[in-house]
Parts: C-alpha cells; sequence; structure tokens
C-alpha cells in the first residue's frame, strides 16, 4: 500500500461546535416547556388571594426543599374561596342574578312588634358561582343562590341565614 499524506478535516471544531449548540437550545426549550407546565399549574390556584396559598395547599417547600420534606398543613388559609349556599327570603329577587354578578348580602333580624328591624350587611361585593332553577324556591318563598366568598365570610353568613333572613342588593 503506498503511503498517504494525513487526511485534514476541515471544520470539524465548527461542527462540535453547532452540535454543541443544538444540544443547549434543547436543553433550554426543555426548560422553557417545564418552566411554562409549572406556571400553569400554580395558576389554577391565583384565584385565591395570594400566590402563596395555592403553593402552600400543593405542598411546595422553599426553594432547595423538596416537596416531600414541606410540613403538612392542619389547617386551610382562612382566606380561601369557598361556595357558600344561601337562601336569600326573596325568590323574585334570586331570579335576576345571573352567575358572574357581584351582590352585597344583608341580614335583617326578626324584630319584636313596633321596633325596626335591624339590618347587617354580612358580605360585601361577592361573586355569585350559580343560581339553581326556580324549582328549589322553599315553601316561604326564599330561594338558593351559590356564592364564592372567603372562607370566614362563609361562617358569617351561616350564621346569619340561621338567625334572620338574608337579602341581596346588586353591587
Amino acid at each position: 500500500m503506498p503511503p498517504f499524506a494525513p487526511l485534514r478535516v476541515r471544520g470539524g471544531a465548527q461542527r462540535l461546535r453547532r452540535a454543541l449548540w443544538r444540544q443547549r437550545r434543547t436543553m433550554a426549550a426543555g426548560l422553557a416547556v417545564t418552566a411554562a407546565a409549572l406556571a400553569a399549574s400554580t395558576a389554577r390556584g391565583a384565584d385565591t388571594p395570594g400566590a402563596s396559598a395555592g403553593q402552600e395547599a400543593r405542598g411546595v417547600a422553599g426553594a432547595g426543599a423538596p416537596a416531600a420534606a414541606a410540613p403538612a398543613r392542619k389547617h386551610r388559609s382562612a382566606n380561601a374561596l369557598v361556595s357558600a349556599p344561601v337562601r336569600i327570603a326573596d325568590a323574585a329577587t334570586v331570579r335576576l342574578l345571573r352567575p358572574g354578578d357581584r351582590v352585597d348580602v344583608i341580614a335583617a333580624a326578626d324584630a319584636p312588634a313596633g321596633e325596626t328591624p335591624q339590618a347587617k350587611v354580612v358580605a360585601s361585593g361577592v361573586r355569585v358561582a350559580e343560581v339553581p332553577g326556580t324549582g328549589d324556591d322553599s315553601m316561604d318563598g326564599g330561594a338558593l343562590v351559590v356564592l364564592t366568598v372567603p372562607r370566614a365570610t362563609a361562617t358569617a353568613l351561616a350564621g346569619a341565614a340561621a338567625n334572620s333572613r338574608l337579602a341581596v342588593t346588586l353591587c
């Protein structure tokens, strides 16, 4: 076999650099997709006041700590929104409501004869989540409406409904 001069391949270093650059772009794209997925999963809890409340509910620990090491929460946040079914005294008023409307809920306690009943605003500017059909009207003329309220307000609404008649005003 005759002797050959060594082969010199040009652009080899350039090809290596291009391959590494493509790998970096692929890694960056993968990280971007992962970040978007994490942002979308935490956005579901963004309806609650405070972004960290949604993260705590999912057990997300601080930076660097694994989620399994996060302490279990014993009580849910008082600011978490809940659905509260409320019976409003006037069914005709409830028929005016649509999901998404903002209302104030007013409680008027029954007063003895000759006295003016005292009215108190129990919830202000709460969102109507659902207005069940008119078949839910009670015998006393009331109707059911489902409101989205903070947990503490739901407790106040339940207490007010036990002691007085509730009314709503549109905001």
